[in-house]
């Protein structure tokens, strides 16, 4: 591993330092100046062969937003949050180990962890209104809503990871599909997030015993402001034609799981069962479409929601990102394998670490997965490895750039869910790392104990 190597990873960590402190597309669209750069620069020290874009992993993360955006185009989300709301206020007491849960489960079922941002200003009202410290359950539900994206069936990053693991079987000859994947992200993410929701329902001073807050409270405008207004969805009748949405995106989800876990049951195509890829893409296009046609949904609508915008993102990001990399890393793979391959068999939680550190840079975990698991597969990092730490891949808690974030620190009127004097030291750095390595750490051992490893 050269200086040109070297040369070539620090330019593309520069591309992907600065795409991802412009935010949004920029990261994804800098990818085509880092490829034209990487291309027709001069030799030796660039003029790479292009690599190859993740195609099937673009079309899948199309279908899966398009089926997401229809749903909250629909109105079937409010029905979601309502029951969710239901949950918290019956149990204000517990808000701290109730909420993360909650918002954890919403991005399982919906595919995306912005549904977070409906729910921080109901988690805040709970909070404040029984005396807790907002910051203990605000800062646990943003971080618990990104870590449930790896578990969900119909997250980028989920099946982004399932389209990698084709024909990469665990030690024990397992084949990665969508149930196996979710049956070890789903009780190491619990396990993580339990940890996580028990450290910060201690974490912080009560708000009668913290000297701060009670300053800000002797004023009465401040008061005031501090507690608010209640906001809540109960009590509001929903039509049921947003029932009917959200019951037919729960059974789309549930047959498409099924179709995972049971390959008998889908179609011998080259005497092999339909690829759950494709499986993926078919179930979530006839789920917009059923949306639409047994809702009345204006199809015009569906573009212009939260959910269709950030995966639209998503979508160039991964693009751009993962063409880059892969651009660079398979000039060099033969190098790579050589000098990592020994290196990963005796220290394989290394590729945590790296995926990790990724995902921070590329502020996405289905970019980081993308980007991260085909070289890593390449160089021989054990197949079982790459499943079992699969928690790591969210990483971008580290700084607090990241919109749900810093959504639950502007809905927190009582100022204690902040970012310090020294900008690491926010109220998400130890949630994050609580969580995300104690999930790391259960899936490794769980991966382990079932023989994938």
């Amino acid at each position: 591993m050269g200086a040109i190597f070297w040369f070539q990873v620090l330019l593309l960590l520069a591309f992907l330092f600065f795409g991802a402190r412009k935010g949004g597309m920029c990261l994804g669209l800098l990818g085509g100046i880092g490829l034209i750069i990487f291309v027709f620069g001069p030799k030796p020290w660039l003029g790479l062969p292009p690599g190859k874009p993740p195609v099937d992993v673009i079309l899948t993360i199309i279908a899966v937003v398009a089926a997401g955006a229809t749903l909250q185009a629909s109105g079937g989300l409010d029905c979601m949050l309502q029951v969710a709301e239901k949950i918290l206020r019956n149990r204000p007491k517990m808000v701290t180990f109730l909420a993360p849960l909650v918002t954890f489960t919403l991005t399982i079922l919906c595919g995306t962890g912005h549904t977070v941002y409906t729910m921080l200003p109901i988690i805040y009202d709970v909070a404040i209104k029984t005396g807790i410290r907002p910051e203990r359950p605000m800062a646990a539900s943003s971080i618990a809503a990104q870590m449930g994206v790896i578990c969900s069936p119909v997250s980028v990053a989920c099946v982004s990871m399932i389209a990698l693991m084709a024909g990469h079987p665990m030690a024990n000859g397992t084949e990665i599909n969508l149930l196996t994947l979710m049956s070890l992200t789903i009780p190491a993410g619990l396990i993580g997030l339990l940890v996580m929701a028990t450290w910060s329902n201690f974490r912080g001073k009560d708000l009668d015993k913290d000297p701060e807050f009670q300053a800000l409270i002797a004023d009465p405008e401040a008061k005031k402001y501090v507690y608010g207004e209640t906001l809540t969805l109960l009590g509001k009748k929903l039509p049921a034609k947003q029932w009917t949405a959200m019951w037919i995106f729960l059974a789309v989800v549930a047959v498409v799981a099924m179709l995972g876990a049971v390959a008998e049951f889908r179609p011998i195509v080259g005497k092999k069962p339909l690829s759950m890829t494709l499986v993926i893409q078919m179930f979530m296009f006839a789920c917009g479409a059923i949306i639409v046609f047994a809702t009345g949904t204006a199809p015009k609508s569906i573009g212009a929601t939260p959910v269709f915008r950030s995966g639209m993102v998503a979508v160039v990001c991964v693009f751009g990102v993962a063409w880059m990399s892969d651009t660079v890393f398979k000039a060099h793979l033969n190098d790579l394998k050589e000098v990592l391959v020994e290196y990963v068999k005796v220290y394989p939680w290394a590729y945590a670490f790296v995926i990790l550190l990724v995902s921070k840079l590329v502020n996405s975990q289905a970019a980081a997965v993308a980007t991260i698991v085909p070289v890593a597969l390449a160089v021989g990092t054990p197949a079982g490895v790459v499943v079992g730490c699969s928690a790591a891949c969210y990483g971008y808690y580290i700084i607090p750039t990241y919109p749900s974030d810093l959504a639950s620190i502007e809905f927190d009127r009582s100022g204690t869910t902040k970012i310090g004097k020294f900008v690491i030291n926010h109220s998400f750095i130890l949630p994050g790392l609580i969580g995300v390595c104690t999930a790391t750490v259960a899936g490794y051992c769980m991966a382990y104990l079932r023989g994938w490893i």
